[in-house]
């Protein structure tokens, strides 16, 4: 009954997700954010259970209420000394839960090692150096990049440019999610996706994403694409693109397609031309922002410093192209074929001569 009970609230909750822009948390969870929101809260020496409550309002499980995984906390909580009982995943989750336990991943990590259920979200929600951070909490990256050199070309610039789940997941449906990273001037370092408020002060609008969609229409035009990368040139920013699975799957495992390189480089215009903006939020999620079409195909102004090769492709073309060779290559072709069947005409001519 408990997990029906608890499986009925997450199915309300996806609903009023998708109905309703902002939601108010549940009520019993103030109660709890008294203590476990603040930053010295402690259930022991050297053992914090610190909430953030800005990040943990933002998440699903903040609609559902705290009470609904911890539902025997005692009268007498925290003084008695008795730890409250934690909710399995599976509960709500059953379906995930299954479908993890047979990936290669289910024996190795349980949910909440990816998983910080205070600061869930929905992958629209996560840019995908956040989803890859998820992998680099077992996965050294540096380890990474070395074992995918054996067989994949520029391995670093592939990584830095796709999820892990984007290969090793049977997840669909990709689009490339764009962020604004960011680097100190003249460190040499690494980009690192650009913070809440370093773009607020790029704007004195609430609305950060002002900072591109000039006209506030919820749109990405190209023309304000190539004026933010102009605007962008010597300050050490820029835009990067990773594509992102809009459908993810916990089907851990490794793909014999994921090998091919046409997976990603020949799945044509089609596919490629949808792109969004992640704006960092304060409560440490993204608003997505759609782009107008074919922003990654203008490489000049559009997005200079990602570009996907193949995202081009087309089958007109690719016929057009394969004529045009074939035509090429008829003429010495033929000639020789010619050549090789009169051989013997010239043979007697050189005798007769």
């Amino acid at each position: 009954m408990r997990m029906y009970y608890r499986t009925a609230l997450l199915l309300l909750t996806i609903f009023m997700l998708s109905t309703a822009p902002v939601l108010a948390a549940a009520p019993d969870n103030e109660q709890c954010m008294r203590c476990h929101g603040r930053p010295d809260v402690a259930r022991k020496p050297g053992s914090k259970v610190y909430i953030d409550p800005v990040r943990f309002t933002a998440t699903t499980h903040a609609i559902v209420g705290c009470t609904t995984c911890h539902d025997r906390v005692s009268p007498g909580h925290p003084n008695d000394g008795y730890a409250p009982a934690k909710a399995i995943c599976g509960d709500c989750h059953a379906p995930v839960s299954k479908e993890y336990s047979q990936s290669l991943h289910g024996p190795k990590a349980g949910c909440t090692g990816c998983h910080d259920p205070h600061e869930v979200r929905l992958p629209m929600f996560l840019s995908g150096e956040d989803l890859n951070s998820k992998c680099a909490k077992c996965h050294d990256t540096r380890k990474t990049i070395q074992s995918h050199t054996k067989w994949l070309p520029q391995a670093d610039l592939h990584i830095d440019s796709l999820p892990c789940i984007t290969c090793h997941t049977g997840s669909k449906d990709y689009v490339i999610t764009m962020s604004i990273q960011s680097r100190k001037p003249g460190s040499g370092s690494d980009f690192k996706n650009a913070t809440y408020e370093e773009l607020a002060s790029f704007t004195k609008e609430t609305d950060i994403s002002r900072v591109i969609d000039r006209n506030g229409d919820n749109l990405v035009s190209l023309q304000e694409l190539r004026e933010f990368n102009h605007h962008l040139r010597g300050m050490n920013m820029r835009l990067w693109g990773m594509m992102t699975p809009e459908v993810v799957t916990h089907t851990y495992q490794i793909l014999d397609n994921r090998w091919d390189c046409t997976f990603c480089h020949a799945s044509g215009p089609k596919a490629m031309q949808k792109s969004f903006i992640a704006f960092p939020e304060k409560n440490g999620g993204y608003a997505r922002v759609a782009v107008e079409k074919g922003a990654i195909l203008d490489i000049l102004y559009g997005t200079p410093d990602f570009y996907m090769l193949g995202t081009t492709r087309s089958t007109a073309l690719n016929i057009i192209g394969g004529l045009i060779v074939a035509a090429g290559l008829s003429v010495p072709v033929g000639h020789g074929f010619i050549r090789f069947l009169t051989r013997k005409n010239r043979k007697e001519d050189d005798h007769e001569a």
